[in-house]
């Protein structure tokens, strides 16, 4: 059974940083597509970063040169990078996995396209 457990949320102020980490087990990642959704109280969940697994990552626009993706293969971890946070990144973030081995350019975004969903961590940027 595949299971997704985020860790790395918390409260920061803006311009700060924060590193989210999925563990994932009952699976290795290097078989995955993997990423993370947020939501914001009162929106809905978007794509926020997605890797697939030959390492290709895309990103949303609204995080686009401040969050960076990783994997660590050995350890069986995704990484989220946080960087030059904004109010607006406030959201509980949510790891994903969908056992494939890429996902089409228009999917990654997709709620519809992860089998495996983590609990979600709460991230909370001050202004």
């Amino acid at each position: 059974q595949v299971q997704l457990v985020e860790s790395g949320g918390g409260a920061v102020q803006g311009g700060g940083a924060l590193r989210l980490s999925c563990a994932a087990s009952g699976i290795t990642v290097s078989r995955l597509c993997m990423g993370w959704f947020r939501q914001a109280p009162g929106k809905e969940r978007e794509g926020v970063a997605h890797i697939d697994t030959d390492g290709r990552t895309i990103y949303s626009d609204s995080v686009k040169g401040r969050f960076t993706l990783s994997r660590d293969n050995a350890n069986d971890t995704l990484y989220l990078q946080m960087n030059s946070l904004k109010p607006e990144d406030t959201a509980i973030y949510y790891c994903v996995a969908e056992p494939r081995l890429r996902l089409p350019p228009w999917a990654w975004a997709l709620v519809s396209q992860y089998s495996y969903w983590g609990q979600g961590t709460q991230v909370t940027v001050s202004s």
